[in-house]
């Protein structure tokens, strides 16, 4: 059993990674806490029984601000989530709705669904972590305070929920659970990512390795926030999304995408 934590190795090998799974009988666990939600209200049923699949985002801190000034937003005010504590990086994917993409993308090869049935809902609170919904409409979704520990235990343990001394959840005090859908307009990172997942083949690749670029001059003070979507999508349109055969191959395209990217971001700058 192999518990993932790194949702950019089934983003950007996906096929890859559950062909050689399959290959050896390895089983994968998410540890991403949405995932782990899906697997838990998953467990032990059928797949003609799955409608869709429901992944949660808290939206990020720009969640109600309005377009005109994400442009001046900075690189603090980004790294300043509003409920969880993550490293730099994942804390910009959450502002612009990417992380929210990739895992659409990961959640697409770690279940088998279509990228049709696996849909984004904000929400603020993050209380409930993801939602599934069945053939007859029933829903089931995983509750519990913010906390990686809990996805992290039942990855590595088995799939079976330990003792752990974690905040309880007060259903009470937390208040009404709050649901709208994403703004594709101010982040428009999620539909690329969708589009790329879709696309398959070397356009995932392209995203991500378009994107850690971007993220990466963002914290270094060389690219605004806004700028990141643009220098994503100018790689996607540059690219060809053909099969990825090996490796080596994912490897090539990588490389190449991180040096066009990396163009761009330089001619970008005042």
């Amino acid at each position: 059993r192999i518990a993932l934590a790194n949702k950019e190795s089934l983003v950007v090998g996906g096929d890859l990674v559950q062909r050689a799974a399959a290959a050896s009988g390895a089983e994968i666990l998410p540890v991403d806490s949405e995932h782990s939600a899906i697997a838990q209200c998953l467990s032990g049923r059928k797949d003609e029984e799955i409608r869709r699949l429901i992944l949660t985002a808290s939206g990020g801190p720009f969640r109600t601000l309005p377009a005109a000034d994400l442009a001046k937003v900075t690189r603090t005010q980004v790294l300043d989530h509003p409920t969880w504590k993550m490293g730099p990086k994942i804390t910009v994917d959450s502002a612009s709705l990417m992380n929210k993409g990739l895992e659409v993308i990961e959640a697409h090869h770690l279940f088998g669904l279509p990228y049709d049935a696996i849909d984004v809902v904000v929400h603020p609170g993050s209380i409930v972590h993801s939602l599934v919904e069945f053939v007859d409409g029933a829903v089931l979704a995983q509750l519990g305070t913010p906390d990686m520990r809990v996805p992290l235990q039942y990855a590595i343990g088995g799939e079976r929920h330990w003792p752990l001394e974690t905040a309880a959840l007060d259903l009470v005090t937390a208040g009404p659970l709050q649901f709208e859908p994403p703004d594709l307009d101010r982040f428009p990172c999620l539909r690329l990512a969708r589009e790329a997942g879709r696309a398959g083949g070397s356009a995932p690749i392209v995203l991500n390795a378009a994107n850690e670029v971007a993220v990466a001059a963002l914290l270094a003070d060389r690219l605004q926030f806004v700028d990141i979507p643009g220098i994503i999508a100018a790689c996607l349109e540059g690219s060809d999304p053909g099969p990825v055969a090996d490796l080596e191959s994912a490897l090539a395209i990588d490389h190449r995408t991180r040096r066009e990217a990396e163009a761009l971001v330089a001619a970008r700058r005042p």
